[in-house]
């Protein structure tokens, strides 16, 4: 065994015992693929006990600083009082699942729509993959065209549809001027291939040759406004400008998935920070505030075949009492004056403190980020795309880096194409203890190399 496989054996033997309990009538122990050791979390996952603020405790009593946030969900860090409190006091009000509208979804949607530059209706949902999954059949209803332009290294979730390309085999996926789709796992019809088009994300030449050559087909380019899942990778200047002014030039809609950005570094996410505005936005994770909630918005053009009923978005717990409850709360704590800026000037320190470590110690890393999302990569060039993050991204170190930092109690995603996420709770102490848990991390890992 490594020194790290001993250190998280000492520390984790009643999760490993939860582990082992749970593989007999849990398929694979985790209720999500994403939470099994093929996803990084080796040798087994760690099983929490309970969350509170900007901390986890796991079931041996360890306690973390918390930089996972549930993959994005817990914006307002764990158990946050307002939101609990208001859902608590909602199910008593109300209930929780009337089948028919009440007026607590009608104050969560008039919130959202408040909070969001050029967002004019919503509906809720309740998951990013379902939320996502609307939208780009609604483009296609809406525009009467089938293909869908979308971009190498973007998760949009696990529908059929949209279930291609994400962490791909360049081999596999051909020249990067001109990729194939390829599905991202079994069971994926191959018919679906020919309904879209995968592109480099931050090549302009391509896209704009794209939308030259077809771009009278395209029902909708669907793209995340910034990469949260492949590290992170914002957009290069003026290409979100380039994304808008096309689609609407050859009369494509243009979807923003902001299941991570939304509502996250910004209370108007990417449209707000970018300034740029689509036609269709996808949210979940942050819009709730920790509760599991999801959201298709847009105009009131392109929401109007919701509106009259000619395209069906059904769902029997959409916009249910919890949901509603989660959001019209949380909507009112992100209102709170100078709540983003705090807490971005918060990551932006923890960022650059970790930049400072590695230059200090000779590891080839760079931050790149909004503040409260980030990636630390481990490369010595900046990554612009899927392609690159292949290529250069030394994962080995960043996995190396997290384990260090898990036994340190500090928690995030074990994987370089993942992200740490500072939630609009997480202080000042938190920050000082994870560089100084980082220092020797990044010791360790240097020493190693």
């Amino acid at each position: 065994m490594t020194s790290f496989d001993t250190a998280y054996a000492e520390r984790t033997t009643a999760t490993k015992a939860l582990y082992d309990r749970a593989r007999r009538t849990i398929p694979g122990g985790a209720g999500s693929t994403a939470r099994l050791p093929r996803n990084g979390w080796k040798p087994y996952p760690l099983f929490m006990s309970e969350g509170k603020g900007s901390r986890l405790r796991d079931a041996d009593g360890n306690e973390y600083i918390d930089y996972l946030l549930g993959l994005g969900p817990m914006i307002l860090g764990h158990r946050h009082p307002q939101v609990t409190q208001a859902v608590v006091d909602a199910v008593n009000q109300y209930g929780t699942c009337f089948g028919l509208p009440y007026e607590l979804e009608i104050e969560a949607a008039e919130k959202v729509v408040a909070a969001v530059p050029g967002l004019e209706q919503v509906r809720f949902t309740n998951s990013g993959s379902e939320a996502v999954g609307t939208a780009v059949r609604l483009a296609r209803a809406t525009t009467g065209r089938r293909l869908i332009v979308r971009f190498e290294g973007h998760y949009h979730g696990w529908q059929d549809t949209v279930y291609w390309s994400n962490h791909v085999d360049p081999v596999l996926a051909g020249p990067a001027d001109n990729p194939r789709p390829v599905a991202m796992g079994p069971g994926v019809p191959a018919e679906l291939e020919d309904t879209l088009v995968v592109l480099t994300w931050n090549d302009p030449e391509s896209f704009v040759r794209l939308m030259e050559q077809r771009g009278e087909e395209v029902a909708a380019v669907l793209t995340e406004p910034a990469v949260f899942n492949t590290g992170c990778i914002l957009p290069e200047p003026g290409y979100l400008e380039l994304l808008r002014e096309q689609t609407t030039k050859y009369g494509a809609m243009l979807i923003f998935d902001e299941v991570i950005t939304g509502f996250r570094f910004a209370r108007g996410g990417a449209r707000e920070w970018f300034g740029v505005h689509s036609d269709l936005t996808t949210y979940a994770k942050g819009v709730g505030g920790g509760f599991p909630v999801a959201a298709i918005g847009g105009t009131t053009e392109a929401m109007r075949m919701i509106a009259d009923g000619t395209y069906s978005h059904s769902g029997t717990y959409n916009a249910n009492v919890v949901q509603c409850a989660a959001v019209s709360a949380t909507m009112d704590v992100l209102a709170t004056p100078g709540l983003y800026e705090r807490q971005r000037a918060l990551g932006d320190r923890l960022g650059s403190g970790l930049k400072a470590l590695a230059d200090e110690k000779g590891i080839d890393a760079y931050v790149e980020g909004i503040g409260t999302v980030f990636q630390f990569w481990f490369t010595d060039r900046p990554i612009k795309n899927w392609r690159d993050a292949a290529a250069h991204a030394h994962e080995d170190i960043f996995t190396r880096w997290y384990q260090e930092m898990v036994v340190r109690g500090i928690l995030f995603h074990p994987l370089q194409f993942e992200n740490l996420f500072v939630s609009l709770v997480h202080t000042d102490a938190d920050i000082d203890e994870t560089l100084t848990a980082a220092e020797s991390a990044l010791t360790v890992v240097a020493r190693e190399r």
